[in-house]
């Protein structure tokens, strides 16, 4: 327990201080060999949103449960 309470991993969305409820996956593949996966943790409201975000500048993507652990995310 933190001095403010326990500690929630919360969404990665700015401003958001929601519980997290899934991993976005995802590496930027200009800079990142395949097996580095970078991991933004998304609330239920902002998964979407962090995936398109993403998705958007061309970066393999998966979405996950918070359970899960990826090793290498698709192309």
């Amino acid at each position: 327990m933190g001095a403010e309470g326990p500690l929630i991993d919360r969404c990665s969305r700015a401003g958001c201080t929601n519980p997290a409820s899934a991993k976005v996956n995802w590496r930027n593949p200009r800079i990142h060999t395949e097996d580095r996966v970078k991991i933004w943790l998304a609330c239920d409201e902002h998964s979407e949103f962090l995936r398109d975000y993403l998705a958007s500048r061309s970066f393999p993507v998966l979405v996950t449960g918070l359970d899960q652990d990826v090793s290498v995310v698709p192309t």
